[in-house]
């Protein structure tokens, strides 16, 4: 099995989600164009805290991760069928700009270009990237903002901000049901088991040397 650390931005640095309404459609669509099927034209908003609810589909890859940022998103997927990454991501892309475009009534390219990929292609890489992703939201925060140099004053502080920003996956590795639907956790819960307690000892001794060169920005 291989995996894919994938990121996209707004193009010229234009925000991709404005408010929770456009967070939750890309969420949305994350499990809506997960499918083998055409990406069907948007009907209803599903509850995907409940996937016993949800209709069955023949999924085209496992995201294993995920983090919406204002102008970007991180995903960390692999394949369940040869060509399943980049049919997910054109499918996932255009269908939010077309989202985006209708609601914000304008026209043009709404992503920078071909969204960014990158193999995971060593153990250190493997261990690091779910936690560089759901270590994102750390930016927003002045203290923790500088947390990619190991620099972090507080933190706990830190651990509450990622317990209460609800738009990326670190919840539900942490047993917090938010969308569970959306996200495949079992293959990284069964390496990091206590997942809430190894992201606060990470956050503890966190170096990123090995790989920096590998994280996508």
């Amino acid at each position: 099995m291989e995996f894919y650390h994938a990121l996209n931005r707004g193009v010229e640095g234009r925000k991709l989600f404005l408010d929770d309404r456009d967070r939750f459609r890309f969420v949305h669509d994350l499990w809506e164009f997960n499918d083998s099927a055409p990406a069907p034209e948007f009907s209803r908003y599903r509850d995907l805290r409940n996937p016993d609810t949800l209709p069955a589909r023949e999924r085209i890859v496992d995201i294993h991760g995920w983090c919406l940022m204002s102008n970007h998103y991180h995903l960390l997927l692999s394949e369940c069928r040869e060509g399943g990454l980049s049919y997910f991501l054109r499918k996932l892309n255009v269908g939010y700009a077309n989202y985006f475009n209708e609601r914000y009534e304008r026209q043009g390219s709404l992503f920078q270009g071909r969204t960014k990929k990158i193999l995971i292609a060593s153990d250190a890489h493997f261990l690091h990237i779910l936690h560089y992703i759901h270590l994102n939201p750390l930016d927003f925060l002045r203290a923790t903002r500088d947390w990619r140099a190991g620099r972090i004053v507080g933190r706990g502080r830190a651990i509450e901000h990622l317990q209460k920003y609800r738009w990326s996956s670190y919840l539900d590795y942490c047993s917090r049901k938010n969308f569970p639907s959306v996200v495949t956790t079992e293959l990284f819960v069964d390496v990091f088991k206590n997942y809430e307690k190894v992201i606060r000892s990470y956050l503890q001794d966190m170096e990123f040397d090995d790989v920096r060169p590998l994280l996508l920005e």
